[in-house]
């Protein structure tokens, strides 16, 4: 479904400030898959993320989606079949649109159609129902500007917006590493809710190990941009926290020395 060959990514090339942030990566994620993506400051965790979504280019290497080359697909093309969410609660969405507004933006532009004047009271009446499902109180704010929500309430829009017409490859960046540890948790319940329904392959990076391990069906680490660890199926199921940081330090010989991730 989604493949990454042999890619490589170099930034400041030749320069005192060169660094290799991704060196051969070989990557498949089937149809509804669930991957995990965890690493420490500069594993190439956001590369990955910037690469696929299009924000940057490879030096070397594929991206293939369904089959489709989109190495150099342009970032606007990819959208419209890869869904994003990012740390930043206000990423995604207009802050000065209200909630209606922003789900219709998405809405057309999935329809692949335009924006027009008013909103259909067909699709306001769905809205409101998918907003329902969320548990959070959004369907009685459709007529509120999403500046005002809380952050938990913005990146629940952000997902639905992402996903309200189902996009062949779901990209989470720490979605919920921004919000308080009750909101983070209510929008992870949302995301697999939706993930699990819509069967939605998805790569999420997050900075917590037990929710690495938690969360989806397989779990990948990276070390100076390279994959060190892949796990699945009962292996992953026993792994421990203190289980992997020792498969950390015997694939990398180095120490895991982010207290960030390890104490979340």
């Amino acid at each position: 479904m989604l493949k990454i060959q042999n890619v490589h990514k170099v930034f400041s090339k030749g320069t005192v400030n060169e660094h290799y942030a991704l060196q051969g990566i070989d990557l498949e994620l089937k149809t509804g898959e669930f991957v995990t993506l965890i690493g420490t400051n500069g594993a190439g965790k956001s590369t990955i993320m910037n690469l696929i979504g299009g924000d940057i280019l490879p030096d070397k290497g594929r991206i293939y989606l369904d089959n489709e080359d989109i190495t150099y697909e342009k970032e606007h093309k990819r959208a419209r079949k890869i869904g994003r969410i990012f740390q930043n609660p206000m990423l995604g969405t207009a802050p000065d649109m209200t909630v209606e507004e922003n789900l219709a933006v998405a809405y057309s532009q999935s329809k692949k159609g335009l924006f027009g004047i008013g909103i259909k009271k067909e699709d306001s009446e769905f809205f409101k129902k998918c907003l329902e499902d969320f548990d959070l109180g959004l369907e009685d704010k459709l007529k509120t500007k999403v500046g005002l929500l809380s952050g938990g309430q913005r990146q629940a829009i952000a997902l639905l917006m992402s996903t309200i017409s189902t996009p062949k490859l779901l990209l989470l960046d720490e979605h919920t590493a921004a919000l308080d540890p009750s909101a983070a948790e209510k929008v992870m319940n949302i995301t697999n809710k939706i993930v699990r329904e819509k069967n939605i392959t998805t790569l999420m990076i997050t900075h917590n190990i037990n929710q690495a391990l938690k969360t989806g069906d397989r779990t990948i680490m990276l070390h100076k941009g390279k994959i060190i660890l892949d796990l699945s199926g009962k292996e992953r199921e026993n792994m421990t926290v203190s289980d992997l940081l020792k498969l950390y330090e015997n694939n990398s010989n180095d120490i895991f020395d982010n207290d960030r991730m390890i104490l979340s």
